[in-house]
Protein backbone atom coordinates (compact mmCIF):
# COMPACT_ATOMS: atom_id res chain seq x y z
CA UNK A 1 0.00 0.00 0.00
CA UNK A 2 1.33 3.44 -0.92
CA UNK A 3 2.10 5.55 2.11
CA UNK A 4 2.45 9.28 2.47
CA UNK A 5 1.58 12.26 0.32
CA UNK A 6 4.18 11.88 -2.42
CA UNK A 7 4.11 13.71 -5.74
CA UNK A 8 5.68 12.76 -9.08
CA UNK A 9 8.84 14.73 -8.34
CA UNK A 10 9.88 12.90 -5.19
CA UNK A 11 8.55 15.44 -2.69
CA UNK A 12 6.56 14.19 0.28
CA UNK A 13 4.12 16.49 2.11
CA UNK A 14 4.38 16.22 5.89
CA UNK A 15 3.21 19.76 6.75
CA UNK A 16 -0.56 20.35 6.55
CA UNK A 17 -2.04 23.87 6.56
CA UNK A 18 -5.71 23.80 7.59
CA UNK A 19 -7.90 26.84 6.98
CA UNK A 20 -10.68 27.11 9.56
CA UNK A 21 -12.50 30.08 8.03
CA UNK A 22 -12.20 32.48 5.12
CA UNK A 23 -13.39 35.39 7.27
CA UNK A 24 -11.07 38.04 8.67
CA UNK A 25 -11.44 41.09 10.91
CA UNK A 26 -8.80 43.09 9.03
CA UNK A 27 -8.86 44.33 5.44
CA UNK A 28 -5.17 44.36 4.54
CA UNK A 29 -4.69 46.07 1.20
CA UNK A 30 -2.49 43.30 -0.21
CA UNK A 31 -5.14 40.68 0.60
CA UNK A 32 -8.69 41.94 0.09
CA UNK A 33 -10.79 45.02 -0.70
CA UNK A 34 -11.95 47.33 2.07
CA UNK A 35 -15.53 46.07 1.89
CA UNK A 36 -14.43 42.46 2.36
CA UNK A 37 -15.43 39.45 0.26
CA UNK A 38 -18.36 37.11 -0.25
CA UNK A 39 -17.74 34.68 2.62
CA UNK A 40 -18.41 30.97 2.43
CA UNK A 41 -21.88 29.97 3.65
CA UNK A 42 -21.87 27.99 6.90
CA UNK A 43 -23.14 24.72 5.31
CA UNK A 44 -20.12 24.79 2.99
CA UNK A 45 -17.65 24.93 5.88
CA UNK A 46 -16.28 21.79 7.47
CA UNK A 47 -17.69 21.24 10.94
CA UNK A 48 -15.33 20.88 13.91
CA UNK A 49 -15.78 17.09 13.78
CA UNK A 50 -15.05 17.04 10.05
CA UNK A 51 -11.89 19.11 10.49
CA UNK A 52 -10.59 16.76 13.17
CA UNK A 53 -11.53 13.70 11.12
CA UNK A 54 -9.54 14.87 8.09
CA UNK A 55 -6.61 15.96 10.24
CA UNK A 56 -6.68 12.53 11.85
CA UNK A 57 -6.57 10.84 8.44
CA UNK A 58 -3.59 13.01 7.48
CA UNK A 59 -1.69 12.15 10.67
CA UNK A 60 -2.56 8.48 11.07
CA UNK A 61 -2.69 7.36 7.44
CA UNK A 62 -0.57 9.82 5.47
CA UNK A 63 2.46 10.62 7.60
CA UNK A 64 1.67 14.29 8.27
CA UNK A 65 3.79 15.52 11.19
CA UNK A 66 2.93 19.23 11.42
CA UNK A 67 -0.47 20.91 11.50
CA UNK A 68 -0.82 24.67 11.05
CA UNK A 69 -4.29 26.15 11.58
CA UNK A 70 -4.87 29.23 9.44
CA UNK A 71 -7.62 31.36 7.97
CA UNK A 72 -8.80 33.96 7.07
CA UNK A 73 -8.44 34.58 10.77
CA UNK A 74 -8.61 31.29 12.73
CA UNK A 75 -9.29 33.03 16.05
CA UNK A 76 -12.74 33.81 14.63
CA UNK A 77 -13.52 30.06 14.62
CA UNK A 78 -15.68 29.47 17.68
CA UNK A 79 -14.50 25.87 18.14
CA UNK A 80 -10.78 26.61 17.71
CA UNK A 81 -9.63 25.61 21.21
CA UNK A 82 -11.50 22.31 21.01
CA UNK A 83 -10.10 21.55 17.55
CA UNK A 84 -6.58 22.20 18.82
CA UNK A 85 -7.12 20.01 21.90
CA UNK A 86 -8.41 17.08 19.84
CA UNK A 87 -5.57 17.45 17.33
CA UNK A 88 -2.87 17.36 20.00
CA UNK A 89 -4.43 14.16 21.38
CA UNK A 90 -3.76 12.29 18.13
CA UNK A 91 -1.14 9.56 18.05
CA UNK A 92 1.44 10.07 16.75
CA UNK A 93 1.16 13.56 18.17
CA UNK A 94 1.77 16.22 15.48
CA UNK A 95 3.38 19.59 16.07
CA UNK A 96 0.49 22.08 16.12
CA UNK A 97 0.78 25.79 15.42
CA UNK A 98 -1.43 28.73 14.47
CA UNK A 99 -1.11 31.61 12.01
CA UNK A 100 -3.10 34.64 13.15
CA UNK A 101 -3.34 38.40 12.85
CA UNK A 102 -3.20 38.52 16.66
CA UNK A 103 -6.54 40.22 17.26
CA UNK A 104 -8.17 38.34 20.11
CA UNK A 105 -5.01 36.38 20.90
CA UNK A 106 -4.62 38.18 24.23
CA UNK A 107 -7.88 36.56 25.37
CA UNK A 108 -7.20 33.09 23.97
CA UNK A 109 -3.45 32.54 24.25
CA UNK A 110 -3.51 30.70 27.59
CA UNK A 111 -6.49 28.53 26.62
CA UNK A 112 -4.74 27.57 23.39
CA UNK A 113 -1.58 26.72 25.27
CA UNK A 114 -3.57 24.61 27.73
CA UNK A 115 -5.15 22.82 24.74
CA UNK A 116 -1.69 21.84 23.57
CA UNK A 117 -0.89 24.47 20.93
CA UNK A 118 2.88 24.61 20.46
CA UNK A 119 3.44 28.05 18.96
CA UNK A 120 2.02 30.92 16.92
CA UNK A 121 2.90 32.96 13.86
CA UNK A 122 1.50 36.49 14.04
CA UNK A 123 1.18 38.75 11.00
CA UNK A 124 2.48 42.24 11.76
CA UNK A 125 3.69 44.56 9.00
CA UNK A 126 4.42 47.68 11.04
CA UNK A 127 4.53 49.01 14.59
CA UNK A 128 3.52 52.51 13.48
CA UNK A 129 -0.16 53.11 14.22
CA UNK A 130 -0.87 55.32 11.21
CA UNK A 131 0.82 52.90 8.84
CA UNK A 132 -1.06 49.98 10.39
CA UNK A 133 -4.38 51.73 9.75
CA UNK A 134 -3.35 52.48 6.16
CA UNK A 135 -2.41 48.86 5.52
CA UNK A 136 -5.06 47.00 7.53
CA UNK A 137 -7.86 49.59 7.25
CA UNK A 138 -8.61 48.99 10.92
CA UNK A 139 -7.26 50.68 14.09
CA UNK A 140 -6.23 47.47 15.87
CA UNK A 141 -2.46 47.70 16.33
CA UNK A 142 -2.71 47.73 20.14
CA UNK A 143 -4.72 44.50 20.06
CA UNK A 144 -2.11 42.78 17.87
CA UNK A 145 0.77 43.86 20.12
CA UNK A 146 -1.16 42.70 23.19
CA UNK A 147 -1.72 39.36 21.49
CA UNK A 148 2.01 38.97 20.88
CA UNK A 149 2.75 39.72 24.53
CA UNK A 150 0.14 37.21 25.67
CA UNK A 151 1.50 34.49 23.39
CA UNK A 152 4.98 35.01 24.77
CA UNK A 153 3.71 34.95 28.36
CA UNK A 154 1.72 31.76 27.73
CA UNK A 155 4.77 29.98 26.35
CA UNK A 156 3.61 29.71 22.73
CA UNK A 157 7.22 30.00 21.67
CA UNK A 158 9.10 30.72 19.61
CA UNK A 159 6.66 33.52 18.78
CA UNK A 160 7.15 34.22 15.09
CA UNK A 161 6.19 37.46 13.34
CA UNK A 162 5.46 37.57 9.61
CA UNK A 163 5.78 40.89 7.79
CA UNK A 164 5.05 42.01 4.23
CA UNK A 165 6.59 45.25 2.98
CA UNK A 166 4.61 47.42 0.56
CA UNK A 167 6.44 49.98 -1.54
CA UNK A 168 5.62 53.52 -0.53
CA UNK A 169 3.80 52.41 2.61
CA UNK A 170 6.03 50.51 5.06
CA UNK A 171 9.00 49.60 2.89
CA UNK A 172 11.37 51.77 4.96
CA UNK A 173 10.24 50.38 8.32
CA UNK A 174 12.04 47.02 8.27
CA UNK A 175 14.80 48.03 10.73
CA UNK A 176 12.27 49.50 13.17
CA UNK A 177 10.21 46.32 13.11
CA UNK A 178 13.25 44.10 13.54
CA UNK A 179 14.47 46.10 16.54
CA UNK A 180 11.05 45.78 18.15
CA UNK A 181 11.08 42.00 17.71
CA UNK A 182 14.66 41.60 18.91
CA UNK A 183 13.87 43.48 22.12
CA UNK A 184 11.00 41.10 22.87
CA UNK A 185 12.49 37.83 21.69
CA UNK A 186 10.19 37.37 18.70
CA UNK A 187 11.45 35.73 15.50
CA UNK A 188 10.78 38.09 12.59
CA UNK A 189 10.42 36.91 9.00
CA UNK A 190 9.90 39.18 6.03
CA UNK A 191 7.86 37.71 3.16
CA UNK A 192 7.91 38.95 -0.42
CA UNK A 193 4.43 40.05 -1.45
CA UNK A 194 2.84 37.27 -3.50
CA UNK A 195 0.10 37.40 -6.17
CA UNK A 196 -2.68 36.23 -3.88
CA UNK A 197 -4.80 39.35 -3.44
CA UNK A 198 -8.51 39.20 -4.19
CA UNK A 199 -8.25 42.29 -6.39
CA UNK A 200 -5.55 40.71 -8.62
CA UNK A 201 -3.64 43.96 -8.33
CA UNK A 202 -0.22 42.43 -7.64
CA UNK A 203 2.54 43.98 -9.69
CA UNK A 204 5.99 42.45 -9.69
CA UNK A 205 7.52 45.81 -10.60
CA UNK A 206 6.37 47.34 -7.31
CA UNK A 207 7.10 44.32 -5.10
CA UNK A 208 9.78 44.86 -2.44
CA UNK A 209 12.28 42.08 -3.12
CA UNK A 210 14.24 39.96 -0.68
CA UNK A 211 17.48 41.57 -1.83
CA UNK A 212 16.11 45.03 -1.09
CA UNK A 213 15.00 43.92 2.38
CA UNK A 214 18.38 42.38 3.13
CA UNK A 215 20.21 45.50 1.94
CA UNK A 216 18.07 47.74 4.14
CA UNK A 217 18.59 45.57 7.21
CA UNK A 218 22.32 45.23 6.56
CA UNK A 219 22.66 49.01 6.75
CA UNK A 220 21.59 48.89 10.40
CA UNK A 221 22.42 45.39 11.64
CA UNK A 222 25.35 43.01 11.49
CA UNK A 223 23.84 40.01 9.67
CA UNK A 224 25.44 36.66 8.93
CA UNK A 225 23.80 33.79 7.00
CA UNK A 226 23.10 30.73 9.11
CA UNK A 227 24.14 27.29 7.94
CA UNK A 228 22.14 26.65 4.76
CA UNK A 229 22.40 22.90 5.37
CA UNK A 230 20.10 23.21 8.38
CA UNK A 231 17.37 24.99 6.41
CA UNK A 232 15.76 21.85 4.97
CA UNK A 233 12.27 22.62 3.69
CA UNK A 234 11.96 25.83 5.74
CA UNK A 235 10.97 28.70 3.43
CA UNK A 236 13.04 31.39 5.15
CA UNK A 237 16.66 32.24 4.49
CA UNK A 238 17.91 32.84 8.03
CA UNK A 239 20.50 35.34 9.28
CA UNK A 240 21.95 35.79 12.74
CA UNK A 241 21.71 39.34 14.06
CA UNK A 242 24.63 40.98 15.88
CA UNK A 243 26.39 37.67 16.27
CA UNK A 244 23.29 35.78 17.44
CA UNK A 245 21.65 33.85 18.86
CA UNK A 246 18.64 35.82 17.57
CA UNK A 247 17.84 35.58 13.87
CA UNK A 248 15.81 37.24 11.15
CA UNK A 249 14.35 35.39 8.16
CA UNK A 250 13.59 36.46 4.62
CA UNK A 251 11.17 34.42 2.52
CA UNK A 252 11.88 35.06 -1.16
CA UNK A 253 8.81 33.28 -2.50
CA UNK A 254 8.94 35.12 -5.82
CA UNK A 255 12.58 35.93 -6.57
CA UNK A 256 14.16 32.76 -5.13
CA UNK A 257 11.40 30.13 -5.04
CA UNK A 258 11.97 27.00 -2.97
CA UNK A 259 9.39 24.75 -4.67
CA UNK A 260 11.84 21.89 -5.05
CA UNK A 261 11.94 21.41 -1.28
CA UNK A 262 8.23 22.00 -0.62
CA UNK A 263 6.68 19.65 1.95
CA UNK A 264 3.30 21.39 2.31
CA UNK A 265 -0.28 20.56 1.47
CA UNK A 266 -3.36 22.65 2.20
CA UNK A 267 -6.94 21.95 3.24
CA UNK A 268 -9.42 24.77 2.72
CA UNK A 269 -12.20 25.64 5.14
CA UNK A 270 -14.70 23.98 2.78
CA UNK A 271 -12.76 20.73 2.55
CA UNK A 272 -10.76 21.07 -0.66
CA UNK A 273 -7.19 19.79 -0.98
CA UNK A 274 -4.73 22.20 -2.58
CA UNK A 275 -1.37 20.70 -3.45
CA UNK A 276 0.19 24.17 -3.87
CA UNK A 277 -0.58 27.65 -2.61
CA UNK A 278 -0.84 28.75 -6.25
CA UNK A 279 -2.75 25.71 -7.55
CA UNK A 280 -5.43 26.34 -10.16
CA UNK A 281 -7.26 23.13 -9.27
CA UNK A 282 -8.54 21.52 -6.06
CA UNK A 283 -9.62 18.04 -4.97
CA UNK A 284 -12.86 17.67 -3.03
CA UNK A 285 -12.69 15.71 0.22
CA UNK A 286 -15.81 17.21 1.79
CA UNK A 287 -18.22 15.44 -0.55
CA UNK A 288 -16.57 12.07 0.02
CA UNK A 289 -16.50 12.67 3.76
CA UNK A 290 -20.18 13.57 3.89
CA UNK A 291 -20.98 10.72 1.53
CA UNK A 292 -19.76 8.14 4.05
CA UNK A 293 -16.22 7.44 2.84
CA UNK A 294 -14.06 5.57 5.35
CA UNK A 295 -10.61 6.77 6.41
CA UNK A 296 -8.73 4.68 3.86
CA UNK A 297 -10.83 5.98 0.98
CA UNK A 298 -10.28 9.55 2.14
CA UNK A 299 -6.54 8.87 2.43
CA UNK A 300 -6.45 7.38 -1.06
CA UNK A 301 -8.27 10.37 -2.53
CA UNK A 302 -5.74 12.64 -0.81
CA UNK A 303 -2.81 10.63 -2.20
CA UNK A 304 -4.21 10.88 -5.72
CA UNK A 305 -4.68 14.63 -5.33
CA UNK A 306 -0.99 15.09 -4.58
CA UNK A 307 0.08 13.27 -7.73
CA UNK A 308 -0.97 16.30 -9.79
CA UNK A 309 1.35 18.74 -8.02
CA UNK A 310 3.45 20.75 -10.46
CA UNK A 311 7.24 21.13 -10.09
CA UNK A 312 6.89 24.83 -9.20
CA UNK A 313 4.43 27.68 -8.69
CA UNK A 314 5.31 29.28 -12.03
CA UNK A 315 5.10 32.91 -10.87
CA UNK A 316 8.08 33.75 -13.07
CA UNK A 317 6.59 32.10 -16.17
CA UNK A 318 4.90 34.36 -18.77
CA UNK A 319 1.88 32.01 -18.70
CA UNK A 320 1.35 32.33 -14.93
CA UNK A 321 -2.24 32.86 -13.83
CA UNK A 322 -3.13 33.91 -10.31
CA UNK A 323 -5.30 31.37 -8.44
CA UNK A 324 -9.01 32.14 -8.33
CA UNK A 325 -9.13 32.04 -4.55
CA UNK A 326 -7.33 34.81 -2.68
CA UNK A 327 -5.02 34.07 0.25
CA UNK A 328 -7.79 34.60 2.81
CA UNK A 329 -9.83 31.79 1.24
CA UNK A 330 -6.90 29.41 0.78
CA UNK A 331 -5.14 29.51 4.13
CA UNK A 332 -1.41 30.09 4.37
Amino acid sequence: MQLGLADRFGRVATDLRVSLTDRCNLRCSYCMPEEGLDWLAKPELLTDDEVVRLVSVAVKHLGVQEIRFTGGEPLLRRGLVGIVARTTELAPRPEVSLTTNGIGLARQAQALKDAGLDRVNVSLDTIDQDTFIELARRDRLKDVLAGLDAAQAAGLTPVKVNAVLMRGVNDQQAPQLLEYCLERGYELRFIEQMPLDAQHGWNRATMVTADEILEQLSDRFDLEPTDAATRGSAPAESFTVRGGPQTVGIIASVTRPFCGDCDRVRLTADGQVRDCLFARTESDLRSALRGGADDEELADRWRRAMRNKLPGHGINDPSFLQPTRPMSAIGG
